[in-house]
């Protein structure tokens, strides 16, 4: 969640920069003899590519954005690239960001951003500890020492105002690019994603999970957003993004091995042996009794009400608190909830 500070004087130096680009459309309509026109879609990640992918590669290898008449296109985020503000902007259609937050606190900053679909349901974000001292529910923080990362500081702080637990009751500290903290003993618990098979394995089987969704602070993971504009003038190829997005995911559900194929085939520099035991867990939290219920990507207004109730009581939001309509459209959802919920 490195974006989650940009403010709006950043944001407006970045458009200006960009220059013509940031007035050109995202969406460039090809007309291709009696077929339908093809609108060419860029979706920015908020990282580098990864697992949270691994619909639309399939989607892509499959032909599901071709029968949509999408020329789809991924575009790599890193260290240095400010994806929220490249969307804002115009550089990409939609995007692809970690955690709903960032999209609440660009809301809240003047960027014209809202989410129009969550592909993981539950966040994977969960604080690890081993069972000589285990942190199963939020009580059990208390006196000890928490170690996460930087940016996830205000989720710790959001997950205990959420529990009645008073910050002083437990010692944050910045956490290290793995686990050692916890296997030496200098923390009690570390943070990290599920879904991240590789760095967990070094805690192997003495490992107790308590996740935050399970814990009283529902966030969405790999959340899709877009601008203002785009769902004004462009709602219809967002439509058609969202079917094919879907079938992608439903495709990964029902054969993941091959999916792994595809995404290791894009991204080379992936290790193949990790995804195969990640994607499980990836569709794990993708589907559940809620796309069962309401279909694939499906979000709430509660959900985002809450959150952005959490942020605004512990004073995040440096301008303006948005409301669930300024975060959040449900117009696409809406107009797509046939092949949602069939692959739901």
């Amino acid at each position: 969640m490195s974006n989650l500070m940009m403010n709006r004087r950043r944001f407006m130096t970045r458009t200006a920069a960009l220059g013509g680009l940031a007035a050109a459309s995202s969406f460039v309509g090809i007309r291709a003899g009696l077929a339908k026109d093809v609108a060419k879609v860029r979706m920015q990640l908020g990282w580098l590519a990864s697992n949270g992918v691994l619909g639309e590669v399939t989607a892509v290898k499959k032909g599901f954005f071709e029968e949509e008449g999408i020329e789809f296109e991924i575009v790599p985020g890193g260290p240095s690239v400010d994806g929220v503000a490249g969307v804002a902007s115009g550089q990409s259609a939609i995007g692809q960001i970690s955690s709903s937050p960032s999209v609440m606190l660009a809301r809240s900053a003047g960027m014209p951003v809202k989410a129009f679909l969550s592909g993981y349901q539950k966040h994977p974000f969960t604080y690890f500890s081993l069972k000589d001292k285990p942190i199963r529910e939020p009580k059990d923080m208390i006196g000890k020492t928490i170690a996460t990362q930087p940016t996830a500081f205000i989720l710790l702080r959001a997950l205990l105002a959420r529990n009645g637990i008073a910050e002083d009751q437990v010692k944050m500290v910045n956490m290290g690019s793995d686990m050692n903290q916890l296997l030496t003993g200098q923390a009690d618990a570390v943070t990290g994603w599920l879904t991240n098979v590789n760095a967990l394995d070094v805690l192997g089987d003495n490992r107790i999970d308590m996740m935050l969704w399970d814990s009283g602070l529902q966030l969405y993971a790999n959340v899709y957003y877009t601008t203002d504009q785009q769902i004004g003038e462009h709602a219809d190829v967002l439509q058609r993004f969202t079917r094919a997005a879907a079938k992608g995911w439903g495709y990964v559900r029902d054969n993941q091995q091959e999916a792994v194929e595809y995404l290791c085939g894009a991204y080379p520099n992936l290790d193949k042996p990790s995804e195969l035991r990640a994607v499980g867990p990836c569709v794990d939290f993708s589907f559940g009794d809620t796309t069962k219920a309401a279909g694939w990507g499906t979000m709430t207004r509660e959900n985002w009400a809450a959150q952005i109730k959490a942020y605004a009581d512990l004073g995040q939001f440096k301008g303006t608190v948005p409301t669930v309509d300024d975060v959040a459209d449900f117009t696409i959802l809406e107009a797509t909830s046939d092949i949602r919920k069939q692959v739901g």
